[in-house]
């Protein structure tokens, strides 16, 4: 296994948990990306080589309310910078 940020799951996971409740005004896979990149560039990685640490690195997330409530905190606004600035294709424009 090559050196993988498990970060990316943890981030991924609470992008879907909370998708509908973001009010996305594009929900495209660029927007989604966007708001991934963002999120990742503001959050400390977590690297791991071994695939079998990454169920337990992302349950200590789960378990740390504050740690889970930070990363939820930079996914709404890296959600509201996407939505108010699109760069996809479905974005209008002018």
């Amino acid at each position: 296994m090559p050196v993988y940020n498990v970060m990316e799951e943890v981030v991924q996971n609470v992008l879907q948990q909370y998708e509908t409740e973001l009010n996305l005004t594009c929900d495209c896979d660029r927007c989604k990306d966007d708001i991934m990149a963002i999120s990742l560039n503001e959050i400390k990685p977590r690297y791991i080589v071994n695939d079998k640490l990454s169920p337990v690195i992302r349950a200590e997330h789960v378990a740390d309310r504050q740690g889970a409530t930070n990363i939820l905190s930079t996914v709404v606004k890296a959600a509201r910078i996407v939505s108010a600035s699109p760069r996809c294709e479905n974005a209008k424009k002018e």
